[in-house]
């Protein structure tokens, strides 16, 4: 990928990405041998809401019917397949069946460290893309998907929208509420990982604490 094709706001991010370490990376280190390899969708776009301005980011609501992550916000992504030729390639087959993804609008540009989702064994590696040609997506796969969203970077990153969230066993991590959403746990972690990696993050902390069910 040529760097000169991507907007202005993307280049911090593209560059902070190619090097990426310390926290939460560092902390979310697969244990060896253990795990299914998987990917996620980091998905930025721009010029989804008339008078936003900025890049924006795909969030999609996880069916509640699901055995993990019932009703999360969450990336699009999944499990990676044989056929798949890397965790590009994972990340973008899984979001054209969640979320009808056209792979095509698509410009990857960076894989981050994999990192550890205890709760379902996997390895997942975060693909960010930079949504070059933006269309219509919706839930395509209704046993996975609830409905799709794009967010605003800029409603991310003010402080009233940033939260703590306290799950049941004591674990507390950051929080957005963005967009009728709660976006907590893993899904939270890495985005706010990564908006602090492109430098977009505004000072928020500690945040109100939002008890989760």
């Amino acid at each position: 990928m040529d760097a000169r094709e991507l907007p202005g706001w993307w280049h911090p991010l593209a560059d902070k990405a190619r090097v990426a370490d310390g926290e939460p990376w560092s902390r979310l280190v697969p244990p060896v041998g253990e795990g299914r390899g998987s990917a996620v969708l980091i998905l930025f776009g721009e010029g989804a809401y008339p008078g936003i301005e900025g890049p924006d980011v795909l969030i999609c609501q996880r069916a509640s019917g699901m055995n993990n992550h019932a009703g999360q916000p969450a990336f699009p992504g999944g499990a990676t397949e044989p056929s798949d030729a890397d965790m590009i390639a994972t990340a973008l087959r899984e979001a054209s069946e969640e979320v009808g993804l056209d792979p095509a609008s698509v410009v990857p540009v960076a894989t981050l460290p994999e990192v550890w989702l205890s709760v379902s064994s996997f390895r997942v590696t975060p693909v960010l893309g930079w949504w070059r040609e933006p269309h219509r997506v919706h839930a395509a796969e209704p046993a996975e998907v609830a409905s799709v969203t794009r967010v605003p970077v800029s409603e991310l990153v003010d402080p009233a929208n940033r939260v703590r969230a306290k799950h049941p066993s004591g674990y507390v991590g950051p929080a957005f509420e963005v967009r009728d959403m709660l976006v907590w746990g893993f899904t939270a972690g890495i985005l706010s990982a990564v908006l602090d990696l492109a430098g977009w993050s505004r000072p928020w902390g500690p945040g109100r604490l939002v008890p989760l069910s």
